[in-house]
């Protein structure tokens, strides 16, 4: 049987459609090659007239506007769409689940005691109004203040950018602090990061500031680093491969949305603080960050924070919504995923590491807290 010949029209300029290409590599390591066109392709890029006089078996696409859509339509290829953007009609498409992006970046501030969020958003993507939408309600939910902050695409272009941060500037400006900021990617948190900057605010103390896509480059070039959450790319891309290869065997693949949820937050130092007002709890929650890995209990807290235990779980409850042991127990879940998808130790060492000692135990608490096994989450992550 000859190879499939497959169109990808997707871009290589950023980590998020890097990390879908990394996805169909996966799939056709797996599950036998196809003959693959790639061309070189920027993020919003339209021209695709080579597609007219293409004779191809299928195409995965990021239709993310209408000139692509069109060129991607008229040959009436099997097709998968990897964007959220809803040009392409009656195909299926796969994306990360933006709603569930927000609620982790809405957790991972909250978990740090902000009270007062806001999102910074860019209104021209259908996938940032999820997002906006999501954060907003958990906001209201909880009892935040929030207030959001959207552009238009063509507000982004360098030439406007002077503009458009003058503007931004007088969002961040009035937001009264401390603050967690989400960004809708790690481009506009970079943007974030520059205006706290010329404003003077300290980063994290005044305002935090948490992005999307956990792309190295950008994240290590903002100042501070940015703390980002993690898009499962690799499995976006994998389960778009899948499903263009059963159309592309003739089987019918309903045209609808699949969503995969993310890996979780990568913390730096943008986002590495505690905004709680209360003293011993705050020096209490620090205690904790600084020793959750060695062998400690609430009572090594207290001969750090000279309060009754009584008064200190109600009051460090009352803060953060959870007890001392809670938060010993989610410091070290946080660094086990840490461990996990940045090395290769295997878990009974990342256990030992951060301060459980029973591999087994860890596998009971990891999947109750995070769905997945460790080893599952390994496999995700890689």
């Amino acid at each position: 049987m000859s190879l499939f010949r497959v169109a990808l029209l997707i871009e290589t300029s950023n980590a998020y459609a890097r990390g879908l290409l990394e996805g169909v590599t996966e799939y056709l390591h797996q599950r036998g090659p196809w003959s693959v066109y790639l061309p070189e392709r920027g993020r919003g890029d339209i021209s695709a007239g080579w597609l007219r006089g293409w004779t191809g078996d299928g195409i995965l696409v990021r239709g993310e506007n209408r000139q692509i859509a069109r060129a991607v339509a008229r040959p009436k290829l099997p097709t998968v769409d990897l964007s959220a953007a809803g040009l392409l009609a009656d195909v299926p498409w796969v994306h990360s689940d933006v709603r569930a992006e927000a609620k982790a970046a809405f957790e991972h501030l909250w978990d740090r005691g902000y009270r007062r969020v806001g999102f910074c958003g860019v209104s021209s993507y259908r996938w940032s109004n999820w997002q906006r939408e999501e954060f907003v309600k958990l906001a209201r939910k909880t009892g935040c203040d929030c207030s959001s902050f959207d552009e238009p695409l063509q507000q982004q272009e360098a030439a406007r950018w002077t503009t458009q941060q003058r503007e931004l500037a007088r969002w961040v400006k009035g937001l009264q602090t401390p603050v967690g900021i989400f960004a809708c990617y790690d481009i506009r948190g970079q943007q974030v990061l520059e205006v706290c900057r010329a404003l003077g605010l300290r980063v994290p103390d005044d305002a935090a500031v948490v992005g999307v896509d956990n792309d190295p480059v950008r994240c290590g070039l903002s100042d501070p680093p940015l703390s980002s959450v993690v898009p499962d790319t690799r499995r976006v891309g994998y389960m778009a491969a899948e499903l263009l290869d059963r159309m592309m065997r003739g089987r019918s693949v309903p045209a609808k949305g699949h969503l995969v949820p993310p890996l979780g937050v990568v913390t730096r130092r943008s986002t590495d603080a505690l905004a709680i007002d209360d003293p011993d709890v705050s020096a209490a929650a620090k205690f904790i960050r600084d020793h959750a890995c060695e062998p400690i209990g609430v009572k090594h807290i207290l001969r750090f924070v000279p309060i009754s235990r009584r008064a200190l779980e109600r009051r460090f409850f009352g803060v953060l919504g959870r007890t001392p042991h809670q938060e010993i127990l989610r410091c070290r879940l946080e660094k086990a995923r840490h461990l996990l998808s940045t090395t290769d130790l295997p878990v009974k060492a990342v256990a030992q590491r951060i301060g459980i000692g029973n591999p087994e135990y860890l596998s009971v608490v990891f999947k109750k807290a995070t769905g997945t096994t460790p080893a599952a989450y390994r496999r995700q992550s890689i």
